[in-house]
């Protein structure tokens, strides 16, 4: 099945292109399935880059996903023109007010690391949202900062900034063969990471409802299971595209920011060479399992969603 987004979204043609299978509004109506609704809470600058990297995964599932893109009420980006916000955009004080709920939500990072939580504009938006998820959304997927602000707020773990960033292509041990979360997952896998902060192991193991499920021994923990909260936080970039680290340190090139070569990243460290993505299919696997444990959990009847 594929993917329900507006047939204007710079996404659709993107995906159609790939091979993923994309259908609009009114083909979906057609269709005697309630699709699972997923929200999309997007707080990164580049808004259509990272709708690209995400639809790309949920919609690669067999299932039929309807995607609702949603924002931060008063906060404006500068990255992302303003028809595009006013046009595909939600922001959150109206879904809050509508009442509606969703199978899934994914809550992205943001390029804010180095401030403290409290210190973040939409901070107390935002930890609106982290309760409203426990009683309006089935299961919640925090990425990058998004998934260590999550954390923070409902378990009081710490973030800590790191002295050099971590930065490049870092293999990670799977710690959880038999998580469903991680099916058709091998022992260990390559996950790109680019953060300044971290959660640390041995933190995250003192709060008993935390599980963590892949770690490195060179960046630390990545994917965390939180049962209680039915929520998975990943501070690494599964979705990322094969150039993304690319863009990133072409940009600090450019800008004359002192940035190291990306780690296990340019064949034989020559930028010059186009990157391999060595992560695409543990991205599929992560993002289908998610989708796939929340079609066999989720009620059918969406109004029982957090009962």
């Amino acid at each position: 099945m594929p993917i329900k987004i507006p047939a204007d979204l710079p996404a659709f043609d993107v995906l159609t292109r790939e091979g993923v299978m994309v259908m609009t509004e009114d083909q979906a109506d057609r269709q005697d399935i309630r699709p699972l609704r997923i929200g999309l809470l997007n707080l990164m600058p580049k808004k259509i880059q990272t709708e690209n990297q995400f639809a790309r995964l949920i919609g690669a599932t067999p299932l039929q996903i309807e995607l609702s893109l949603i924002r931060m009420s008063e906060h404006r980006t500068r990255n992302t023109a303003a028809d595009h916000m006013r046009s595909f955009y939600r922001p959150f004080s109206d879904v809050l007010a509508s009442g509606e709920k969703f199978d899934g939500l994914i809550i992205t990072g943001a390029p804010i690391e180095h401030l403290p939580f409290s210190e973040v504009t939409y901070w107390s938006e935002l930890c609106q949202v982290f309760d409203w998820t426990r009683t309006h959304v089935h299961s919640t997927f925090g990425v990058c900062w998004g998934g260590m602000a999550m954390m923070n707020y409902l378990h009081g773990v710490p973030k800590h900034l790191l002295d050099e960033k971590a930065f490049g292509c870092f293999r990670h041990r799977n710690m959880a063969p038999a998580s469903p979360y991680l099916r058709g997952f091998s022992d260990d896998c390559v996950i790109p990471v680019s953060r300044w902060t971290e959660m640390r192991r041995d933190e995250i193991e003192a709060v008993p409802d935390l599980d963590i499920l892949l770690h490195s021994d060179e960046v630390g923990p990545c994917l965390v299971e939180d049962a209680a909260h039915r929520a998975l936080y990943i501070f690494n970039h599964l979705e990322y595209d094969s150039d993304t680290l690319k863009q990133e340190y072409d940009r600090d090139v450019a800008n004359g920011t002192p940035v190291t070569l990306p780690c296990n990243y340019y064949p034989g460290d020559d930028p010059q060479r186009p990157p391999q993505n060595r992560w695409r299919s543990h991205a599929h696997l992560l993002y289908g399992n998610w989708i796939n444990q929340i079609y066999q959990t989720t009620p059918f009847d969406l109004h029982a969603v957090g009962r």
